[in-house]
């Protein structure tokens, strides 16, 4: 029996997003043009499917079929006005890009990540060329090691390649994506289809918004829960004018899962006064010097869940002014860790017995 192969993908080594990166780079190495047959075999794939491809790349250039001289083979080519523009950069904005590589690592594996992947092969070149004056090669030694981005536990994604490739396709070409998606709090899986906005990493995890086509509203979707997915070869939509993702996250505090807005008021003791005042949490907050050497932040929030956590990590430095629900929720939250240790400590030891 031959082995199963993905819904809508083409067999082989890369995935249809990657294969069409494959013909503009094949494309764009060749300035002189090359055959249909030439590009279908460097792919392998049949000169029918080549057509295809050709067809989508011809949606960001204008290809040109020309016939050799002397009455020879239609060739293919990329017009000159098209070709990629070089990209000049500075040692310095070489590094800087380069700390935030670490970012992408959740990606390997996927079609997107071996571009990033080239990208900073490209970029470590610029910056490991040797400088000039007295300090040329020494006072920068190995930089791109010791300036960088390290990820907070970073979510692997190992075993979501195919998805995360037809996901970046569908928000990059605006098409829809249809995909089986496992909601919270549901028994099973659900056929969807989505047009995918935009593709956000958030607190070292990756997630999609976009519009729940079947409800008709925009939800944010967890990779996690993604599976099957099959990128439209037909289809666009039209990214609405008013989208912005950040209307759909709540800074340090996640999804904003809620239609409710709640003023969240919170006071912090001198001890820890310092290090609130260099963070920001939230896009709306506000910082209060109080008596004795605190802080006040006030801040609008969606769905208080996520800040009960919060509020938690900071222990006896932080305390809830308002909203009650806030305030009540922290309490118990205190109250049933407390229990958990009482319970512990009225338990009686098992005493052991030495044999002889």
């Amino acid at each position: 029996m031959p082995a199963a192969t993905h819904r809508g993908r083409p067999n082989g080594q890369f995935t249809q997003h990657r294969r069409l990166d494959r013909v503009r780079e094949l494309l764009e190495r060749h300035p002189r043009g090359l055959t249909l047959y030439e590009l279908a075999d460097s792919l392998k794939v049949s000169a029918r499917t080549l057509r295809r491809y050709l067809k989508e790349v011809g949606r960001d250039y204008d290809l040109e079929p020309r016939r050799v001289k002397g009455g020879g083979q239609v060739v293919w080519g990329i017009p000159q006005r098209d070709m990629p523009r070089r990209v000049e950069l500075r040692r310095t904005q070489a590094y800087a890009l380069l700390a935030a590589r670490r970012l992408f690592e959740p990606l390997k594996g996927t079609a997107l990540h071996d571009e990033i992947d080239l990208a900073v092969n490209k970029l470590l070149a610029v910056a490991q060329r040797p400088g000039r004056g007295p300090n040329a090669g020494l006072a920068d030694a190995r930089l791109e090691e010791r300036f960088l981005y390290l990820p907070h536990a970073p979510k692997d994604y190992s075993n979501k390649v195919e998805e995360l490739d037809d996901l970046f396709q569908a928000v990059a070409d605006l098409r829809p994506l249809h995909l089986f998606y496992h909601s919270h709090g549901k028994d099973k899986d659900e056929r969807i289809a989505i047009h995918p906005y935009a593709l956000v990493f958030h607190r070292d995890a990756i997630y999609c918004v976009g519009l729940h086509l079947k409800h008709g509203e925009i939800r944010t979707f967890q990779v996690d829960r993604m599976r099957d997915t099959e990128c439209a070869t037909e289809e666009r939509f039209v990214l609405p004018t008013e989208f912005k993702v950040e209307d759909y996250f709540q800074g340090e505090f996640g999804i904003w899962r809620s239609r409710d807005k709640h003023r969240v008021v919170v006071e912090f003791d001198p001890a820890v006064a310092e290090y609130v005042r260099t963070r920001k949490v939230h896009a709306t907050q506000r910082l209060v010097p109080t008596v004795g050497g605190g802080v006040r932040l006030t801040m609008t929030i969606g769905d208080l869940t996520p800040v009960v956590s919060w509020v938690l990590e900071w222990g006896a430095r932080a305390r809830v002014i308002e909203p009650e629900a806030l305030r009540v929720r922290v309490v118990e939250e205190l109250q049933n860790a407390l229990q958990q240790y009482e319970v512990t400590a009225h338990r009686p030891r098992k005493t052991t017995r030495n044999v002889r």
